[in-house]
């Protein structure tokens, strides 16, 4: 995937967590949704496989899922 092919995604905090920011992003629909591509591997936080539905993101982190990237920005 292109660097250009990250789109991102405005936080007004200083962190989110991941559940959140799938929900956020549209990543996933709900939190069970969530929890399940965590739980099979399907979701990568800078390039690593994350398994930490609760793991905090700050600016600059990129979450992919099912070849769709969003990179944590503050507003």
């Amino acid at each position: 995937m292109a660097p250009d092919d990250i789109q991102d995604l405005p936080i007004r905090d200083e962190m989110i967590r991941l559940g959140q920011l799938l929900k956020l992003a549209n990543l996933a629909e709900d939190g069970t949704e969530a929890k399940e591509l965590i739980e099979n591997g399907l979701v990568q936080v800078n390039g690593q496989i994350e398994t930490r539905r609760g793991r905090q993101l700050h600016e600059g982190d990129t979450v992919s899922v099912n070849r769709q990237s969003v990179r944590v920005v503050r507003r």
